[in-house]
């Protein structure tokens, strides 16, 4: 299974952004997808996941901001991240239980 990420990029306090990963190589439909982030010097840290039958749970530090979804028939699930603080930047990543990872996708909120 392989996890390819993207939507990051650089945006000021308060923005928005919609992040999304790609799944190949399994059997999507039967996996719960968990977005982490890794900020400089910290450990990788859960921010949401969602099941395979779309129950959805989230860090604190996130709810009520990041949304997560998935659409089975493109085999993609989603981080939509609103009202996004500084201390969200962090490199993100999508996996579903596998030991491989993917590159990731870099989030940088700064003004």
């Amino acid at each position: 299974v392989q996890f390819g990420e993207s939507g990051g990029g650089l945006v000021q306090p308060g923005g928005s952004l919609r992040l999304s990963c790609v799944v190949s190589g399994g059997i999507f439909s039967a996996y719960s997808m968990v977005w982490y982030r890794q900020a400089p010097g910290k450990k990788r840290e859960s921010v949401a996941s969602i099941s395979k039958d779309g129950n959805t749970n989230y860090v604190d530090s996130v709810k009520g901001r990041f949304t997560i979804s998935r659409d089975n028939a493109q085999n993609t699930v989603y981080l939509q991240m609103n009202s996004l603080k500084p201390e969200d930047t962090a490199v993100y990543y999508c996996n579903g239980g596998f030991a491989t990872w993917g590159q990731g996708t870099q989030v940088t909120v700064s003004s």
